[in-house]
């Protein structure tokens, strides 16, 4: 992805002069599969990374893993989640471990601190070391490992593209975004598992059907259905109760969004059906922050202000969100010395 493909999205200015941009592009498709919108090349190829993880939990739900195992709706919020390890995370995915007779030695996701930095700092006065519960993609290779067993599939090596799980997998997400698996481009996420490259607006539609999954078949409508509602009941499984940009926005929304970042600057929002407006059909949001949005500043202002040219968020749902749409910026001494804020327009 280059700037050809991209617009500019966010500017930072400092005193009188503009002094970063952060430039992008973004797609908003309706259930339908009209283009309401868009910024940049909405065909750019990208990798939606964590935003793929609600496709990735469907086949566990379509074949009954939630009814097997008593799964919960917080539970199941958590296979989608790219959480940030704090003790009701673990709490969650130890609860379902029982439930599966698997433990924390059966995930291959890796090691890392936890995201959320109060339980970082409390873990390092009890002198607790992370383990593969406080990984962030912890819930989503949970859910593959409930896939495993519905399937009496072996657990070595499941990251594998090859293996049965991941195939399963891939089939699902290309038949959500309307794409042959041959044309999904196929690249390894940093947990160690397939992630899947589309076009911008495929992806954006594949949300829209997610939350709107009227013209799919009876299985994957009840499965879709589950999956958006539980996320919806569970915002805080999601990213985390501190700092997560998915959790508050979830939260401002009051239930008519889902939302799921991704590494490197991919975002993705699904609205549900009568969320705009009676009979508004879903709609799906994706967008990419071409410098990768390492510092998180870009896109939390983009996703705020287009849920407001939505009409989801009114001047109340901004205010909740404030630490994360257009602001002003203060330095260590708390003097104001720069704004950050959106820099461009849709005609929706």
């Amino acid at each position: 992805m280059n700037n050809y493909y991209c617009e500019a999205m966010v500017e930072v200015t400092r005193g009188a002069l503009l002094e970063s941009i952060h430039f992008g592009a973004l797609s908003i498709v309706e259930s339908t599969g009209n283009v309401l919108g868009s910024i940049g090349d909405l065909n750019e190829v990208l990798y939606l990374r964590s935003s793929s993880k609600p496709f990735q939990t469907i086949p566990m739900v379509e074949m009954g893993g939630v009814e097997k195992y008593g799964l919960t709706e917080k539970e199941l919020a958590i296979t989608c989640a790219s959480h940030h390890g704090t003790d009701d995370h673990v709490a969650t995915l130890k609860s379902m471990h029982r439930k599966l007779g698997v433990s924390v030695d059966d995930l291959q996701c890796g090691v890392h601190p936890p995201v959320d930095k109060e339980t970082y700092a409390a873990m390092f006065l009890r002198g607790e070391e992370p383990n593969a519960y406080r990984h962030n993609c912890s819930g989503k290779h949970t859910g593959m490992l409930t896939q495993l067993l519905l399937q009496n599939l072996d657990f070595e090596n499941y990251v594998n593209l090859e293996h049965p799980l991941q195939k399963k997998i891939i089939q699902t997400f290309a038949e959500m975004v309307d794409m042959p698996v041959d044309e999904v481009v196929i690249g390894i996420d940093g947990c160690s598992v397939p992630v899947f490259g589309v076009p911008l607006w495929k992806a954006a539609y594949g949300y829209s059907r997610l939350c709107d999954p009227k013209d799919l078949d009876e299985k994957r409508q009840a499965a879709c259905k589950k999956i958006t509602t539980a996320i919806t009941h569970f915002p805080t499984m999601i990213s985390g109760p501190h700092n997560g940009l998915d959790t508050a926005l979830m939260k401002a929304a009051a239930g008519k969004i889902i939302s799921k970042g991704g590494a490197d600057g991919y975002q993705a929002i699904g609205i549900l059906p009568d969320a705009r407006y009676q009979g508004s059909p879903g709609v799906g949001i994706t967008f990419k922050i071409t410098d990768g949005d390492a510092a998180g500043r870009a896109r939390g202002v983009v996703s705020v202000e287009v849920l407001k040219m939505l009409g989801i968020f009114d001047e109340a749902a901004i205010e909740q969100v404030a630490d994360y749409g257009a602001r002003s910026i203060y330095n260590v001494r708390n003097f104001e010395v720069g704004q950050i804020k959106p820099c461009f327009t849709l005609n929706i």
